[in-house]
């Protein structure tokens, strides 16, 4: 049994998705499959049922879960204890934050020069999870987080966006209104997997007579492009810096749908000037 291993079943665990579990892992399809099955013939137990269209946890799977993130919980401590001190920074994002954040890096950088400040790729849980081990020192996210030991600071709003495809009956708009796009299918994830998106729509709808008109949930292994484009009268929200290659993107005329972006650090964290400094930049 391997530590890699133990981290690609958590993935898929959570993601309840081979595909997406690798995109997350930054392996390829084949290769965490290869690696579920080796851990599943060490340990001498089938740890998932696969079909054409899910991937079920098994009995097996919901014991091991627990140890398995505490094993890699470990891992994160060690490394964060043996770690060499000096002026060193790391912030744990995903890539829609790469333009501002490596901004405020360069900014940092000419405020602290012999700073090193580290830009970590990691899905929001992951995110939490290493700055509440002390791996990361700042995570980006958002939203919020209520969890002891971490302090939440917002630094920007962010307005999304609609999308469709080109052949939506509103395409041709460059703004529309929710009374607009309320007759028409929304597509979303499951709400258990954005639970903040969901909120904002019903936050942002209740003020009108009438609701939005709910779609067929996104399957975790598909995208909302190819959604989009397989049922041409429906509609999204994005993240204004989220992929919309093959998407007609429209504005909001009211901008009520908006999501505060936040930086998660430890309540107990030493003070830093290079941190300080990091967060003014990211503010502005």
């Amino acid at each position: 049994m391997e530590l890699r291993q133990l981290a690609y079943f958590v993935a898929v665990c959570e993601e309840l998705s081979f595909s997406k579990a690798a995109s997350r892992c930054f392996i390829s399809q084949s290769a965490i499959s290869h690696q579920i099955a080796r851990l599943e013939r060490d340990l001498g137990v089938s740890l998932f049922e696969r079909t054409t269209r899910a991937v079920i946890p098994t009995d097996a799977t919901t014991r091991l879960l627990p140890l398995a993130k505490q094993m890699l919980s470990l891992e994160s401590a060690i490394r964060a204890t043996v770690r060499t001190t000096g002026p060193r920074i790391r912030l744990a994002a995903n890539m829609s934050f790469a333009t501002r954040s490596l901004s405020a890096i360069a900014g940092t950088r000419a405020a602290h020069p012999d700073a090193e400040i580290e830009y970590v790729i990691k899905p929001f849980r992951q995110r939490i999870t290493a700055v509440a081990d002390g791996d990361c020192d700042l995570a980006l996210i958002r939203g919020s987080v209520d969890q002891p030991g971490l302090a939440v600071e917002q630094l920007w709003v962010e307005d999304l966006v609609i999308a469709t495809s080109s052949g939506h009956p509103l395409a041709t708009r460059d703004t529309v209104t929710l009374a607009d796009l309320s007759p028409y299918p929304l597509l979303l994830p499951p709400e258990q997997e954005q639970v903040l998106l969901h909120n904002i729509i019903r936050a942002a709808f209740a003020e009108l007579p009438t609701g939005p008109t709910y779609g067929p949930p996104i399957p975790p292994d598909h995208t909302a492009t190819m959604e989009l484009l397989n049922r041409p009268d429906a509609w999204t929200v994005l993240y204004a810096e989220s992929p919309t290659e093959g998407l007609v993107v429209l504005r909001l005329t009211e901008h009520r749908l908006r999501i505060p972006v936040s930086a998660v650090v430890r309540s107990d964290a030493r003070p830093s000037s290079i941190l300080s400094t990091l967060l003014t930049n990211l503010h502005r």
